[in-house]
């Protein structure tokens, strides 16, 4: 693996055996990082947001989850 550092950018090879899977998912991470780098969010606003999220989501699918007996 050889890492480079430009002016402008960071630059990474590996060798092509490298597992795409795993690769693909670092690569998602550190274009999380990229993004939220210069986020004023905070954390509690956050969570309160996917919080939402996820109880709007269970309202719509629940009934693939649950069965009801009657």
């Amino acid at each position: 693996m050889i890492i480079e550092r430009t002016k402008s950018e960071i630059v990474i090879r590996v060798s092509s055996k490298v597992n795409t899977y795993g690769l693909q998912r670092l690569l998602d991470y550190l274009r999380y990082q990229e993004l939220t780098s210069t986020s004023q969010t905070k954390q509690s606003d956050v969570d309160a947001l996917a919080k939402e999220v996820n109880k709007n989501w269970w309202e719509k699918n629940k009934q693939r989850f649950i069965i009801e007996y009657r």
